[in-house]
């Protein structure tokens, strides 16, 4: 089994790294690695994470924040298949962690031409109830991504230097609810780049979380 990390190279309100989606995505596969080889003997290899994510209108605006295309995308991961592909290898898990990607028409895609090779994409924030592990859980440098940061990696977090994650939401109930969807313009919608506040934020909250998720 091969996992491939997939984030985005993005600002993490003010007190998380830009590659944020990348770090977590990856220590979250290598725990589910290990986790795999001691309960079911799998052997699995953890690829280094793919930085390259989609970015919303008003993001790309933001230093240093960068905007990979679809069809950019689709290269990297056509490419990464092709060359798994040509060692052997049958079977691909992207462990994705940024909100912004999307690879299951990739995927399909990349199914007509490998048809023998198993596909699959998850995210891994959303492998368990976040309500049942954290206070005030929303989607981007919230108190999930920063508590798990802060198990993992607490030399990369400095909660002095949060911003509160103030943010404005769609007015029309159909966005809201997501019934419709359509991108933020992350300017319009967040002063520090985070959506909620990660002021409630432990490491312990996050390795519960992660354990939970792996």
């Amino acid at each position: 089994m091969v996992l491939l990390p997939w984030g985005a190279t993005e600002p993490h309100n003010l007190h998380l790294p830009y590659l944020t989606d990348c770090i977590l995505a990856h220590d979250v596969a290598v725990d589910a690695a290990q986790l795999a080889l001691e309960k079911y003997g799998v052997l699995s290899m953890v690829m280094p994470p793919v930085t390259m994510g989609s970015q919303n209108s008003g993001q790309r605006e933001l230093p240093f924040c960068v905007h990979a295309r679809y069809d950019t995308q689709r290269a990297i991961l056509t490419d990464i298949v092709a060359s798994l592909y040509h060692q052997g290898f049958r079977r691909l898990l992207i462990v994705n962690g940024h909100g912004g990607n999307n690879f299951k028409n990739m995927i399909r895609d990349l199914t007509i031409d490998y048809p023998d090779m198993l596909m699959m994409t998850s995210e891994w924030f959303k492998q368990a109830k976040t309500t049942e592990y954290f206070d005030n859980p929303d989607d981007h440098a919230d108190e999930l991504e920063t508590s798990v940061m802060m198990h993992y990696h607490p030399e990369l977090v400095n909660l002095n230097e949060a911003g509160d994650g103030t943010n404005r939401g769609f007015a029309p109930d159909a966005l809201r609810t997501g019934k419709i969807w359509m991108p933020r313009h992350w300017n319009m919608v967040s002063k520090d780049t985070g959506i909620d506040n990660p002021a409630l934020s432990t490491a312990e909250k996050g390795r519960k979380f992660a354990k939970a998720v792996a």
